[in-house]
């Protein structure tokens, strides 16, 4: 039986279960991830089919790119998920799981974009912009 991670939005509207195996933390700092969530995001993601989604009607896709939508909840605010077009998995924001998440980091992304309030103080591997 695969691990189940639960998980919602602040208000409670948007609950998930995530099923199988979660992938190790990616930190984004783009404009765009700081814009949404006034820091960075820190994502994982898990496969389509491994994602259950209780309220559904809640969540808002805003298109941010030519390539990508960002779910939130429609009533709270809460950033939750990101989705590449055609890919077989949905990222999901680190902060929206029930503790213990088990998630762990792996990576910096977008680091020559990052805001000029913070530092990157951890010892990971930074990407000056994506990585494939």
């Amino acid at each position: 039986m695969p691990d189940v991670h639960k998980g919602s939005c602040l208000c409670g509207a948007v609950r998930f279960a995530a099923q199988g195996e979660l992938r190790e933390l990616i930190y984004c700092h783009c404009s765009q991830c700081r814009k949404q969530t006034g820091l960075y995001y820190a994502a994982t993601n898990v496969r389509n089919d491994g994602l259950e989604v209780e309220g559904m009607e809640h969540v808002t896709w805003y298109r941010a790119s030519d390539s990508a939508s960002r779910g939130f909840c429609r009533i709270c605010g809460s950033a939750l998920f990101w989705k590449g077009d055609g890919q077989d998995y949905i990222s999901i924001m680190a902060g929206a799981f029930e503790k213990p998440t088990v998630l762990k980091g792996g990576y910096h992304i977008f680091c020559e974009d990052q805001g000029d309030f913070y530092e990157i103080t951890d010892d990971l591997p930074k990407y000056a912009a994506g990585r494939s």
